[in-house]
């Protein structure tokens, strides 16, 4: 797996119009209900895996997978057995 460094990755996503990036770790087995956000997302997966799933599609994501958000689009989250850690772009325009 060949990710950008974190630098790289905040420098893109500022390039991109975002507005800030967070590292977001989540725990083993943890389970994230039907949720929303204020703000649109660009990701990367940096460890771990989780289950995404939007509008009743589940997508399974791991180390090296980027993933986006629209602004206010429900989804839910599953994370597995290790965990994951991922780099959040958010936008909040």
């Amino acid at each position: 797996m060949n990710l950008p460094s974190y630098e790289e990755f905040c420098d893109q996503a500022m390039k991109n119009g975002y507005e800030e990036v967070i590292v977001r770790e989540w725990k083993p087995n943890q389970v994230v209900e039907l949720h929303q956000h204020e703000f649109k997302v660009s990701a990367l997966v940096v460890r771990g895996n989780f289950t995404l799933t939007i509008d009743g599609v589940s997508r399974e994501l791991s180390g090296g997978d980027r993933f986006e958000l629209p602004k206010f689009k429900e989804h839910s989250e599953h994370y597995g057995s290790q965990g994951a850690t991922f780099w959040v772009a958010r936008n909040y325009s």
